[in-house]
């Protein structure tokens, strides 16, 4: 079976560690790896086929840096211009799988998800894989916990060799509801998770929303490769309607099953939803960094720049990052996305950077700013370029902390080595590389009219961002 990894989402109630520039499943958050990594590395090596990517255009560097730290093999990384929801996704995908395999079996996988126990995970999928040989298509119901109110879900049907047939799918319930749903014990959570035969879900999407099916197809006849990456036509992708797959083909077709899965999964959607699946301590506290309690319960503290005390408060989140701290009523961070709208409606970097900032190169820090000067901590990775350009309003400084750099000043290039210092004036086209096989740090210090990221005409580039 082929695993298709939805990579595309923002996960804005994670703010501010997730960020549109760097969302949740590219963080660290629930082991050593990232998210991405972990729903890559829990899969059964043994039963399934390289992977294939899909995410958005200005994440394509950062999902390719993290299946090389963990040497994955994938088919591809597929890039949505625009975000589509679901059934688009899938359906390109499903598309393009097929050429090589008209019947290639697909597992469709959320990149942010949480699951503790990989032998019930695998078993599930061997059952799906029955049921989804028989043409079938299904999804994952996850044993519910708790009467959650923040998942939709699945009422089972008949019951057949490997699972069930779909009787129903439900939005998500009031709390009174959900512990209806509960009491009858029929009711599944949704996880967003399937599995089916490629021409069997097309045939089902083609059947139901040939619209949908249409204008995938579409961007599918002319796709193009750069580098990993397999770019979709983008105007035909950007005609094609949003919907979910739960909405455009499982709630209409007459083949949905479902294979229940009690896996120690979690979403994490939230910042509360991180508290659940944590370690606690005594008070039940679940705490990451270096962070110092007093009176403290039921709360979750993520310190990761500096050290954090908090004293007195009961049901707390706190997290503190380079730039941001957020402090909140465990019972109220769904509110979190009404900061992240503030955020993005004033316009402040907060909404979608971080203070370090991942290119393919490497990474910068601003780590000092002012009326006219910007100081910043550059990192390139050996054997990496940064893009040939330009600045209309600013100068720069480059200090050499540790590595050897090559510079390109106009028409003159030079190395540049621990201690020394190089000057870029307005307006001259210079380019930085690291020659060597060590990483290349130095510091930047920007001055100027203006200091903004977008002060920048590329001439060439490597990875493809020419202007």
């Amino acid at each position: 079976m082929k695993p298709v990894i939805l990579a595309g989402g923002t996960g804005s109630r994670l703010w501010p560690k997730s960020r549109a520039a760097l969302p949740k499943q590219f963080l660290r958050l629930t082991s050593e790896h990232t998210m991405l990594q972990d729903t890559l590395l829990r899969l059964p090596k043994e039963k399934v086929d390289s992977a294939l990517i899909i995410c958005n255009e200005d994440h394509r560097f950062l999902a390719a840096e993290q299946l090389r730290q963990i040497s994955s093999k994938n088919d591809a990384i597929l890039l949505e211009p625009v975000g589509r929801n679901t059934a688009p996704a899938i359906a390109v995908a499903a598309m393009l799988a097929s050429k090589k395999a008209p019947e290639q079996m697909l597992l469709v996988l959320a990149a942010d998800h949480l699951i503790k126990d990989n032998k019930a995970f695998e078993e599930a999928i061997d059952k799906a894989y029955k049921l989804a040989g028989q043409d079938k298509l299904v999804t994952f119901g996850i044993v519910p916990q708790e009467a959650h109110t923040g998942y939709g879900y699945i009422k089972s049907g008949n019951k057949n060799t490997h699972g069930f047939v779909v009787s129903e799918f439900v939005e998500k319930p009031d709390k009174k509801t959900a512990e209806a749903y509960l009491s009858t014990g029929k009711y599944y959570w949704n996880s967003g998770m399937f599995m089916f035969k490629t021409n069997v879900y097309l045939r089902e999407l083609k059947k139901h929303r040939p619209d949908i099916y249409a204008a995938c197809e579409k961007a599918c006849e002319r796709t193009s490769d750069d580098l990993d990456f397999v770019r979709l036509e983008k105007t035909a992708f950007e005609a094609c309607p949003d919907e979910s797959i739960d909405y455009a083909v499982m709630e209409k077709t007459s083949d949905a099953c479902m294979v229940p899965l009690d896996a120690g999964w979690d979403d994490v959607g939230s910042w509360s939803s991180l508290w659940n699946t944590s370690n606690k301590d005594n008070a039940d506290n679940a705490v990451s960094g270096d962070v110092i309690l007093e009176g403290v319960s039921n709360s979750y503290v993520n310190a990761e720049e500096r050290m954090v005390s908090v004293i007195g408060l009961d049901s707390v989140v706190v997290v503190e990052t380079k730039d941001a701290v957020m402090v909140a009523n465990r019972d109220k961070v769904q509110d979190i996305k009404k900061v992240v709208s503030r955020l993005k409606s004033e316009k402040r970097p907060e909404f979608e950077f971080h203070r370090e900032v991942f290119r393919p190169w490497g990474s910068y820090d601003s780590i000092d700013n002012g009326e006219r000067y910007q100081v910043k901590r550059i990192t390139v990775k050996p054997g990496e370029k940064l893009s040939v350009q330009m600045h209309h309003h600013r100068a720069e400084h480059w200090i050499v902390v540790s590595g050897t750099a090559s510079v390109t000043i106009g028409e003159e290039t030079k190395l540049v080595t621990e201690n020394e210092s190089v000057y870029i004036p307005v307006g001259v086209v210079h380019a930085l590389e690291n020659p060597g096989k060590i990483l290349l740090e130095l510091i930047e210090v920007q001055s100027g009219s203006y200091l903004g990221e977008d002060d920048i005409v590329r001439y060439s580039d490597r990875y493809g961002r020419v202007d």
